[in-house]
């Protein structure tokens, strides 16, 4: 673990943990797309993945003005979401029934990256970097979205999903 001196540094390192999730979601995103049989489902996460690219870069060019570069770490917690997610993506189940575990695994993601983007949006705010905090702002805008429109879906996804399992009595 690196030693770190100051809040410059935490924002820093904050942004490339966030990076490290980013980019090990976009390799994730298209299994999830491929698992789902909810053709909403599967066009969210699409969405998604189009989004999270543009997350990654953004966070490119929030260590950039910080004068830094995105490498160097690993985010753990996403590791073990994906991994998580990679057991919904495999369940032998009924496919409204994996399309909800699938929304499930999705929203964990989405409420740790919530939580993340916060952490790291007080970081600039404090640091008076106002040109940070925007970026991450509108990142962070885009994955509460996200996390409503898997609620949305989780509705009629989770009805069928009942209906599912009564039917296999």
């Amino acid at each position: 673990m690196s030693k770190i001196k100051n809040l410059e540094e935490l924002l820093v390192d904050e942004l490339k943990d966030l990076y490290s999730a980013e980019t090990q979601l976009i390799k994730a995103l298209p299994k999830m797309v491929e698992a789902a049989s909810s053709p909403k489902l599967k066009r969210a996460f699409e969405g998604h993945l189009q989004q999270t690219r543009g997350h990654a870069e953004r966070l490119v060019q929030a260590l950039g003005l910080l004068g830094e570069s995105e490498g160097g770490k690993t985010c753990h917690a996403m590791k073990g979401l994906i991994d998580e997610g990679s057991e919904a993506i495999k369940a032998d189940a009924p496919d409204a029934v994996r399309d909800a575990d699938l929304i499930g695994a999705a929203q964990r993601v989405e409420h740790y990256e919530m939580a993340a983007y916060g952490c790291a949006r007080a970081f600039a705010l404090k640091l008076s970097r106002g040109d940070i905090a925007d970026l991450l702002q509108l990142t962070l805008k885009e994955e509460g979205e996200a996390n409503k429109k898997l609620i949305s879906i989780a509705e009629t996804v989770n009805d069928d999903a009942f209906a599912a399992a009564g039917s296999m009595d």
